[in-house]
């Protein structure tokens, strides 16, 4: 299975490449906007394309109509956090045959892909039911409890693709600090790197890979 990744949050879209490679799916080119995704689709023969749905102002929905153009023969699975029916509408115009959950575990995402690449549809009946919000778990609780505000936001900038550097100037701390940060939050969550301290927080629901923020309270 040859995949494509179009994400412009470059930490999920490294991530999830890094993922489902172990996985072991082809991943031939990770894109960060539409755009470089139509060029890449050009260039690549491609089975599956995993599009983000949000990029900024614009929407990966307005971009369908190209990337269909592009690969006529590709299927077409959106990533989102949640679905309307307006989303729902424009899939099953451009042919999408399926979304997948970015707070799902990778496993799940995985299984979807089989799927779609095995023919099937695997698009939400119901846009009611895909907007149900996900509540974090217990699991997910215990891994937040043990951070501090300073450690969340370090997290939070992992996620967001921001480095040491950006993280001092954002807190208005020392590079040094900042990174004594950054390694607390590697060493609480048993991460080895900090893409996989990204990748955690993305997997577990703890912190919205869309925009950085903290899904669980408290």
């Amino acid at each position: 299975m040859r995949l494509l990744i179009c994400d412009d949050h470059v930490v999920f879209a490294d991530a999830l490449a890094h993922l489902l490679r172990t996985h072991g799916k082809d991943v031939v080119a990770v894109t960060h906007h539409p755009t470089e995704a139509v060029a890449a689709l050009r260039a690549h023969e491609v089975d599956l394309c995993l599009l983000d749905v949000c990029y900024g102002a614009d929407t990966g929905v307005q971009w369908l109509g190209d990337v269909r153009a592009a690969a006529p023969r590709s299927r077409i699975v959106l990533l989102c956090s949640q679905t309307d029916e307006e989303l729902l509408s424009a899939a099953h115009t451009f042919r999408v045959r399926g979304v997948a959950d970015k707070r799902q575990p990778v496993a799940e995402i995985v299984t979807l892909l089989d799927r779609v690449h095995a023919g099937e549809s695997m698009l939400p009946r119901r846009a009611a039911a895909a907007r149900a919000p996900r509540h974090a778990g217990s699991a997910e609780r215990f891994l937040a409890s043990y951070l501090t505000p300073r450690e969340r936001q370090a997290l939070s900038a992992l996620v967001r693709g921001v480095d040491t550097a950006g993280l001092a100037r954002m807190l208005g701390i020392a590079q040094t600090t900042a990174r004594c940060h950054i390694q607390s939050v590697l060493a609480k969550l048993g991460a080895h790197s900090r893409l996989e301290a990204a990748t955690t927080a993305v997997r577990h629901g703890m912190i919205n890979p869309a925009t950085g923020e903290w899904i669980i309270a408290g």
